[in-house]
């Protein structure tokens, strides 16, 4: 021994610890890219619910279309209309938060942000629920949390 005192041999437990950062880096930027992912498929299936718009606007301008000799009533037409919008509105809006979720994701900001859009995401099945609890799991770890706060600036 040359007098130099020398670190024990790194076991299992160390060598995990020294990886976690990377590991979480690794899972931040998939979950990043998930959100992204996900708010194109919630963005998509949004879309849908127009079908039901046109055919209440149809219900409501032309119900002379529908051969039959009691025509829907107007009421049946805006019911068609509202609901469609309402969630055409909804699904619109979950897709902007899961694209700002992935990008705060990705730059490691609003962690908690990204916690509320995690829990909202779980409506979203099957998708946004496995995406809402893995990132609510990864969000939670303290070497996570470590990494949101090192990227706030200094005041």
């Amino acid at each position: 021994m040359n007098g130099q005192i020398q670190p024990p041999p790194a076991g299992p437990a160390t060598q995990a610890l020294l990886q976690s950062p990377n590991r979480d880096l690794e899972h931040l930027r998939l979950l990043s890219i998930f959100h992204y992912v996900a708010a194109g498929i919630c963005g998509f299936f949004s879309c849908f619910p127009f079908i039901h718009i046109a055919l209440g606007l149809m219900f409501i301008i032309t119900p002379e279309t529908f051969d039959a000799p009691n025509p829907p009533p107007p009421f049946l037409g805006w019911l068609f209309v509202i609901a469609g919008s309402l969630f055409v509105l909804a699904g619109w809006i979950l897709t902007i938060l899961l694209i700002v979720a992935g990008r705060s994701l990705k730059r490691r900001k609003r962690r908690l942000f990204c916690l509320i859009v995690a829990g909202i995401s779980c409506l979203f099945m099957p998708v946004g629920t496995v995406l809402g609890v893995f990132t609510i799991i990864v969000l939670c770890r303290p070497t996570v949390r470590a990494l949101f706060e090192a990227s706030k600036p200094s005041q």
